[in-house]
């Protein structure tokens, strides 16, 4: 799936952390030569209440989900930006739907597809990296697009608990780009490629009005005789721990610094340029027996949002529990909440299962594991942030969407 990337660029202006969450196309206004915006997107202030829009209305969110997805305007047409990135992943799922074969374990709604190839299990993830969208050069050195255009799909194959194997790269380039871009490019994939053991085995160059990495990763599962162990996001159980690896926001206060001139090797910029998924931790995992899991990429409430959905259940996330480093706390002590609940690109591993599995992967995983809540059963398939007292904090957006406006 794609999802979970999307180093958005964003505007750095005084007041509240959340509005400042927005898409590139508000960050880069003062300088709309820099990227193509030949067909913008639009959102009507209230959403789909501003259009007429058809749709069978089930009995939860879930259904409605779909519906959504699947809805038909007889009054005008309906905009993707109303729909939003994940309600038009269901409607072009649905288009393509047809019985699986007989094969397929995995197919859409999750990191990665997953399929039986003779005794093995292998599995697939695709992920883009566009220029004005998720990265600008003037912030963002060549090599570090490079290397994270593989990173964030090695974490797609983390969240299964595989392990990735090979690599097909699609690179897109105005004719004018210097020949040097491409070689740092390819300079930083080589080396996120060394560092995970994937093998870049071939792919594509095309002509495009502005530059574009897309790279597609096949891995395997790990088995446990003949079973896979597969981690997924429908896996959740009431009652089950809510984990996750490492520390949260850092890379979204990455991102505000790099725009504030920040160096390039200061520790949440890293974050940002250069993120490394916790693959070995991931692949302890599913082989301690986790079954649920999803890489954070979007934003924490977000990525969560999606295994309730698919789990049918509720979730409770303490919000003193979030880790957060002395270095976010340091940069944006006031701001570190939201950054941390909602900025994404973190690409840490979020997991659930009974409180003695996860103790397990505590004690055996290279990287920090922090309990931040428990799943429950609730009408509400979504994820609650409460403070100490118990009482829900709101959050204007749970985290980021490539199509819908804010």
């Amino acid at each position: 799936m794609v999802p979970r990337d999307h180093c958005r660029v964003e505007a750095l202006q005084a007041g509240n952390a959340l509005a400042r969450l927005r898409a590139v196309a508000d960050a880069v206004a003062e300088r709309p030569d820099g990227v193509d915006w030949a067909a913008p997107f639009r959102v009507a202030d209230d959403g789909l209440e501003s259009r007429e829009v058809g749709m069978n209305i089930g009995e939860d969110e879930s259904a409605h989900g779909a519906s959504i997805a699947n809805a038909r305007s007889y009054n005008g047409a309906v905009e993707i930006s109303e729909i939003g990135e994940f309600g038009l992943i269901e409607r072009l799922a649905a288009v393509v739907a047809a019985e699986a074969p007989a094969d397929l374990i995995l197919g859409v709604g999750d990191d990665a597809a997953a399929w039986r190839a003779g005794e093995q299990v292998l599995l697939a993830t695709s992920d883009t990296l566009v220029e004005g969208v998720h990265f600008l050069p003037e912030f963002a050195p060549w090599a570090d697009v490079g290397w994270k255009a593989l990173a964030v799909n090695v974490s797609d194959i983390a969240a299964m608990g595989g392990e990735p194997l090979f690599a097909l790269v699609t690179l897109a380039l105005p004719p004018e780009t210097d020949v040097a871009a491409a070689d740092d490019i390819y300079a930083g994939l080589a080396e996120c490629a060394e560092q995970f053991g994937v093998a870049i085995v071939g792919g594509d160059v095309v002509r495009a009005p502005q530059v574009s990495v897309t790279i597609a990763v096949i891995g395997r599962a790990q088995m446990q005789g003949t079973k896979p162990l597969v981690m997924r996001r429908d896996r959740a159980r009431a009652g089950d721990a809510i984990a996750v690896s490492g520390t949260l926001g850092d890379a979204a206060a990455g991102l505000w610094r790099l725009r504030k001139g920040a160096a390039h090797d200061e520790t949440l910029v890293q974050a940002h340029l250069r993120p490394v998924p916790p693959l070995e931790a991931a692949q302890e995992a599913a082989r301690a027996g986790i079954e649920c899991a999803i890489d954070i990429s979007d934003g924490l409430l977000q990525d969560l949002a999606h295994i309730c959905r698919r789990s049918g259940l509720g979730a409770v996330v303490e919000a003193d529990s979030l880790p957060l480093s002395n270095d976010l706390l340091s940069a944006y002590p006031e701001d570190a909440l939201a950054l941390a609940g909602t900025g994404g690109e973190d690409y840490a591993l979020l997991v659930t299962g009974a409180d003695e599995v996860i103790e397990q992967l505590r004690e055996n995983a290279a990287v920090s594991i922090t309990v931040i809540g428990r799943m429950a059963d609730a009408e509400a398939h979504i994820p609650k942030l409460l403070d100490a007292s118990g009482d829900e904090i709101a959050m204007s957006s749970a985290g980021w969407d490539h199509l819908r406006q804010a």
